[in-house]
C-alpha cells in the first residue's frame, strides 16, 4: 500500500472523531504485513486526561486483534492542522516501546501535505523497559 492510500485511510478514521471539546479530529491507519489495517480516530471525554487520541486507538485496537510489533509495516496520522500532525508525547512514548523504530510513519494534514517520520527519529530518547532495571 502507497503512503497516499494510507493516509486515505487515516483521514476515513477521522471521520469517525469524537471531539465535541477540542474540535480537533484525528484519524490514524496502521498498515500490517499481512496487509490488513487498523484504524483509530480521537476520542474526547469531558474529563480531559480521560481523552484517547488516534494513534493509541488503532495500536490498541491492533493489539486487540492479536497483532503485535512485529506485524506492523507503518502508521498513518492525518488532522485538519495547517502542517502535517505529529503524535503527541503520550502516543510518542507508547508508539516507542509498541511499533517498530524504524517504521515509516506518515503524517498528514487535509491540504494534502506529508512528511515521512519514524518512532527512533520522534522519540530519540525513549524510556523503555531496560531503564527500570
Amino acid at each position: 500500500m502507497e503512503p497516499i492510500e494510507l493516509l486515505e485511510k487515516a483521514k476515513q478514521a477521522r471521520a469517525l472523531s469524537y471531539s465535541p471539546y477540542s474540535h480537533f479530529a484525528v484519524g490514524a491507519a496502521i498498515l500490517c504485513k499481512d496487509g490488513s489495517v487498523y484504524l483509530g480516530a480521537n476520542i474526547e471525554n469531558a474529563s480531559y486526561p480521560l481523552c484517547m487520541c488516534a494513534e493509541r486507538n488503532a495500536l490498541y485496537h491492533a493489539y486487540m486483534e492479536g497483532k503485535k510489533k512485529e506485524d506492523f509495516v507503518a502508521l498513518a496520522i492525518v488532522a485538519d492542522s495547517p502542517r502535517p500532525v505529529s503524535p503527541c508525547g503520550a502516543c510518542r512514548q507508547v508508539l516507542s516501546e509498541l511499533f517498530p523504530q524504524k517504521a515509516p510513519i506518515y503524517l498528514g494534514n487535509l491540504a494534502g501535505e506529508k512528511e515521512e517520520t519514524n518512532i527512533e527519529t520522534l522519540l530519540p530518547y525513549a524510556f523503555m523497559d531496560e531503564d527500570m532495571k
